[in-house]
């Protein structure tokens, strides 16, 4: 290519690439309008409390609120080992080699075909050989923004499943937590159940003592034999359960079920407390509302390209090389060529598609708008129910620890009077049901505290934001 060819090929660049950034269709981005409450209609529960846009709120590793190393050494291996997150992590990454591709046709293809012919024609002997080394340029023009917007959608979408590995992450955890608070709540009742059974026990000796010593029925002690092995097959059925939770973490950590073991965990603590944030922050801190979001970018973007297509496209094409009949002139400069110039083409009749098109992807980007809108009422409703819940908890945990109570004392009372031979056993056997089944609830009603704490945190984010979703520059 001579001077005054590449001077051309520049400048024409430099007034399509100025004229680029005037020509761009379709609508520009704003975020979609969605339902946001002033405040929560529940109350916070006790020792949790609305934060101020300036507070901390939940931040990073939420579980190890809990203060317990054993559930913070299985959540460790969530995000290395978990294959939902890792194909999660797989698809996000993925996504970010899509953006990639669609940068690429920002800039010209250049391709380098060298070859050889051989021609000749009728009867007229020899034939006439070409050498020839060309380097071709095809530079598409965005002159409608069709490739930028494909970019930027890209980006979104790569947002999108950033968002998407978050909150891959947070199920999990909080799935993993939730599991380990039921394992616990379970070793608790089997710490409830071993005192139970030795109780039983005594009771056994007690009632074939006094059945002994004339003062009692054989049926007082087929009575407390029943409740003894009651209480024993209820322990043995908490093996079968607390087996399935053991072997779902162990597939929540990516390893299986026969090389996890959990010791007994009967920890009695109550769920820790901590901030809950406006509602309108919950926009920003939940993964799927941002996921949702940036969907919503993506699809706004694919309209532009639909309307991009109705408009004509410019092509630039530009080839340069050695060409000649004689291989030993191939690589001399009188056997150079060059060529360049701009290409127009317009779809003259298409039967309406590209129309079709425009409007497809304007019902999709509505899908996406609805699709956003409804994730953030679904965010809204999670967060109530977690609240009204731990509440409603609260409330019960308080009437069944009085129930525990006056059980106990009927029971001390019961257990007297057939000592003193004045009832029957029928009587200690109510009072000892009672208060196994109200000990079994207070045991079980701290685990679920738990169970719904967990799930409060990861209705309110996990400590996630969505100013840690990367850039579109961090991104290619």
């Amino acid at each position: 290519m001579t001077r005054a060819g590449a001077t051309y090929f520049c400048w024409g660049l430099s007034v399509c690439c100025s004229f680029l950034l005037l020509c761009m269709v379709g609508p520009q981005y704003r975020r979609p309008t969605s339902p946001v409450s002033p405040a929560f209609k529940e109350e916070p529960p006790t020792g949790w409390k609305e934060a101020q846009p300036a507070d901390g709120a939940i931040r990073g590793e939420w579980w190890k609120a809990y203060n317990d190393p054993g559930l913070d050494a299985l959540e460790a291996q969530v995000s290395i080992s978990n294959q939902n997150v890792l194909a999660a992590e797989a698809q996000f990454r993925e996504a970010k080699a899509a953006i990639r591709v669609a940068r690429g046709a920002l800039f010209p293809t250049v391709t380098k075909a060298p070859f050889v012919t051989r021609s000749g024609h009728g009867a007229v002997s020899g034939a006439n050989r070409l050498y020839s080394i060309p380097v071709d340029l095809v530079y598409q023009i965005d002159v409608w923004g069709a490739i930028r917007r494909g970019v930027a959608a890209n980006s979104f979408t790569a947002q999108a499943s950033a968002a998407e590995l978050e909150n891959a992450r947070l199920l999990y955890q909080a799935e993993l937590a939730a599991d380990y608070f039921h394992l616990q709540g379970l070793d608790g009742d089997r710490t409830l159940l071993d005192e139970t059974v030795s109780s039983y026990e005594q009771n056994v000796q007690l009632t074939q003592n006094r059945y002994d010593g004339g003062v009692a029925s054989r049926g007082d002690v087929a009575l407390a034999q029943t409740q003894l092995e009651t209480a024993r097959a209820q322990l043995v059925e908490l093996g079968i359960q607390r087996a399935k939770f053991e072997h779902a973490i162990a597939v929540l950590m990516g390893k299986p079920p026969s090389d996890l073991s959990i010791p007994a965990v009967p920890n009695q603590s109550l769920p820790p407390a901590s901030l809950i944030g406006l509602p309108s922050s919950l926009l920003e801190r939940r993964p799927d509302i941002a996921a949702a979001e940036r969907q919503v970018a993506a699809a706004n973007e694919q309209i532009g390209i639909a309307k991009a297509a109705l408009y004509p496209s410019l092509t630039l094409t530009a080839s340069a090389g050695l060409q000649t009949t004689s291989i030993v002139d191939l690589l001399t400069w009188p056997s150079r060529f060059w060529s360049v110039g701009p290409q127009l083409a317009q779809t003259l009749f298409d039967a309406g598609k590209r129309r079709a098109q425009v409007r497809m992807s304007k019902a999709a980007y509505d899908a996406t708008v609805a699709n956003y809108r409804q994730t953030v009422l679904t965010g809204f409703q999670q967060v109530e129910d977690s609240l009204a819940e731990l509440r409603i908890l609260s409330q019960e945990a308080e009437t069944v620890d009085r129930a525990v109570k006056f059980a106990q004392q009927s029971l001390q009372i019961s257990t007297d009077q057939y000592r003193g031979g004045l009832t029957n056993y029928l009587q200690v056997i109510t009072a000892q049901t009672s208060a196994l089944q109200n000990q079994l609830s207070a045991v079980d009603i701290l685990a679920r505290r738990k169970v719904v704490s967990v799930s409060l945190i990861q209705a309110l984010g996990g400590g996630w934001d969505a100013s840690q979703l990367p850039s579109s520059n961090a991104l290619r």
